[in-house]
C-alpha cells in the first residue's frame, strides 16, 4: 500500500461520511447544531482517524488513531439510533446505515488485530 487513501476502510469510510451529509440535510433545522452537527463530525472522524494513524511514526500510534475511528463510528452509531427513533431517519435508511457502519467496524477491527500481529 502506498497511501492511505488505497485502504477498502478509508474509502467505504468517506462513502459513509457523503452519505451522512446528504441524509442529515433532510432533518429538521433545529437540528442543525446539535444532531447533524454532531453526526457529521462522527462520520468525518473516522477517514480523518485512518489518515491520520497512518502519517505516524508508528505501529502503535497508528494503532491508537484506528481506536478512535473506531469508537467515534460507535458513537455515529449511536445517533442514527437517535435519529431513526426521532423519526429523522426511515428504517430502510438507518438499516442501509447501520449494515454499512457494521462492515466499516469489522474491516477496522481486522486492520487493528493485523497491526497488532506486527508489533
Amino acid at each position: 500500500m502506498q497511501s492511505f487513501k488505497d485502504l477498502e476502510v478509508w474509502q467505504k469510510s468517506v462513502d459513509l461520511t457523503l452519505e451522512i451529509y446528504k441524509l442529515t440535510k433532510r432533518f429538521p433545522k433545529e437540528e442543525k447544531f446539535d444532531l447533524i452537527s454532531q453526526m457529521r463530525r462522527c462520520a468525518i472522524s473516522v477517514p480523518s482517524n485512518i489518515a491520520e494513524g497512518w502519517g505516524r511514526e508508528s505501529t502503535k500510534q497508528y494503532i491508537h488513531f484506528l481506536f478512535i475511528a473506531r469508537g467515534s463510528m460507535y458513537e455515529l452509531e449511536t445517533q442514527a439510533i437517535i435519529a431513526n427513533r426521532l423519526k429523522y431517519l426511515d428504517n430502510d435508511s438507518h438499516s442501509v446505515l447501520t449494515n454499512r457502519m457494521t462492515s466499516i467496524c469489522m474491516m477496522l477491527n481486522k486492520l487493528i488485530s493485523t497491526l497488532k500481529r506486527r508489533l
